[in-house]
């Protein structure tokens, strides 16, 4: 045999034995739930009836989808539309996929939002005829008709834009900075503003200091962190308890945002660690530089420690405008973003298409995994939320002042799902059914929750309370995941698992309201059952 073609044939046998690299190598999957959902959602949020609330501006211009015959908005000041009959808020259903317009009058641009302890929507502030105005959403069945209602009686003190809402340990909702406002109010109000004067002291000449990052510690207290600084809020005295060590890397808040979640709260509920990851390098917003690099560092740091200081470790990739989504299990999946530019209109590119699964278990350098990429880019005014299944719904990215479909980053009117590993078909025999659990649990409340599970179980069988949050901006305000204490499974006669819990012990470690319950075995969760956690 010539040596030539033993050689050829070799070589040919050897490229066909070296793996490829593809998308199907990588944990999680992807699906389309719908072509088009109407508008492009800047503002998204889960009920407790499974439906979800999308919200944009109004002022956007035409949108997809018509509302009802008979209830335009009229605005005499809408530059674009004073006659508007598009709808600018949807609700859709996961279980059907349909969509269903909803009517919202006043500008909702940049505003923030957060679920009430009855489980009602508070959204607040935005542009324009906006800026000081509350509305509220009282979810309903998905066959219902509920809609936005502005309030009239009441209205924000100081007009808000870019702010970010928390709920605390009463039931009442904290609304913290936003354009030109460095102060705090509440809602129900109390007596107007006050001064945060840390929010005023960070803002640098691009500002840096909008949406900030607030989390309610297990302790009563809020970690608020702004551009790379931050600080223990005492809301009850109204002052700054302790400052915080800098985070290197840069800015990390609008317009340079990353993005940040606090960790599972489990054990005793007395450590609290948050995250921060990503950015854009400064001075990308004020040169409008749209492939500066963004950075992929992060800091860890425990918020409830004496003497806290920032753990840091770098993703596989750079991201600016990424949602990190807090997963039943107490995972974090970082999604969406960019890896050059900075936030704002067309100011980015270079779409991070892989998603990132961050383990906080696992030792510094090896807590990140990178995951089976998207193919459709989430970018600027993109949303990512957990659903009661386990899935992430992925929506919106409208890099554009208006719709704009001829583009190469266009409107994004798609929806979609991400589907973690824990989802995988070959894991299925390990996903726990939630069979019976109270609809209604008091604090430090025990109840028994009741599960099958088509293998028999091994270990520990986890039940997790995770928050509804408003997810903006590459933040989701008021998420958190509470990992309840469980006693062992006991199997009973008909095949079933009972599980004892007991509910959180008050509203710092989960302020009051609904809850998303899921059973987890060994790292597979059940489909959410809804809990109204009450004093």
């Amino acid at each position: 045999m010539d040596v030539s073609v033993s050689l050829s044939v070799l070589t040919l046998v050897l490229l066909n034995c070296v793996p490829i690299f593809s998308r199907a190598d990588l944990p999680g999957t992807w699906e389309l739930l719908v072509a088009n959902a109407g508008i492009s959602s800047m503002h998204t949020a889960v009920t407790r009836f499974n439906t979800v609330v999308l919200l944009d501006r109004t002022n956007i211009g035409p949108s997809r989808k018509m509302l009802r015959k008979g209830h335009c908005r009229n605005d005499p000041s809408d530059a674009v539309l004073k006659h508007d009959c598009y709808a600018h808020s949807v609700q859709f259903d996961p279980q059907t996929n349909q969509i269903r317009p909803l009517m919202v009058l006043t500008d909702t641009w940049c505003s923030s939002g957060q679920f009430l302890p009855d489980g009602t929507l508070l959204q607040t502030g935005g542009d324009l005829d906006g800026f000081k105005k509350i509305r509220k959403f009282e979810p309903c069945e998905a066959s219902g008709s509920c809609d936005w209602v502005e309030l009239d009686d009441v209205e924000l003190t100081d007009g808000r834009w870019y702010a970010t809402n928390q709920i605390l340990p009463d039931g009442s909702v904290i609304i913290v900075g936003g354009r030109a406002a460095n102060t705090v109010e509440y809602y129900p109000p109390r007596k107007g503003v006050v001064e945060l004067k840390f929010l005023a002291d960070v803002e640098d000449t691009q500002m840096d200091n909008l949406y900030p990052y607030v989390h309610l510690l297990p302790n009563g207290h809020l970690f608020i962190f702004a551009n790379n600084k931050a600080v223990l809020y005492n809301h009850e005295a109204n002052k700054v308890a302790r400052e915080y060590p800098p985070l290197d890397g840069g800015p990390r808040n609008y317009p340079s945002a990353g993005s940040s979640a606090m960790l599972a709260l489990d054990g005793d509920y007395s450590t609290a660690v948050i995250v921060v990851c990503g950015g854009a390098q400064y001075g990308a917003f004020i040169q409008r530089s749209t492939d500066t690099p963004a950075h992929g560092s992060c800091g860890r740091i425990v918020a409830t420690s004496p003497d806290p200081v920032w753990e840091m470790e770098d993703m596989p990739f750079g991201r600016i405008m990424g949602d990190m989504v807090m997963l039943p299990t107490g995972e974090v999946l970082v999604i969406n973003g960019a890896q050059a530019g900075t936030q704002g209109f067309e100011q980015a590119s270079n779409p991070c298409l892989y998603p990132l699964l961050y383990r906080p278990d696992q030792p510094v350098g090896l807590r990140f995994m990178t995951l089976n990429p998207g193919t459709v880019p989430r970018m600027y005014h993109s949303t990512a939320n957990l659903l009661p299944d386990g899935r992430v719904l992925l929506a919106g990215s409208n890099p554009h002042y208006f719709y704009k479909f001829n583009a190469e980053f266009p409107t994004e009117l798609r929806l979609e799902a991400f589907s973690p590993e824990y989802l995988s078909p070959d894991r299925a025999n390990l996903r726990p059914v939630i069979e019976g659990v109270p609809e209604t649990v008091r604090y430090g409340e025990r109840f028994d929750v009741l599960v099958s599970v088509p293998l028999s179980v091994v270990g520990i069988v986890e039940v997790n309370l995770g928050s509804a949050p408003f997810a903006t901006h590459s933040f989701s305000q008021g998420q958190r995941l509470v990992k309840l204490a469980v006693a062992p499974s006991v199997p009973d006669v008909s095949g079933r698992y009972k599980i004892s819990c007991t509910a959180p012990p008050n509203g710092m470690v989960a302020p009051p309201g609904y809850y998303m319950a899921f059973a987890v075995n060994q790292g597979v969760p059940s489909v959410a059952r809804w809990i109204h956690l009450i004093s």
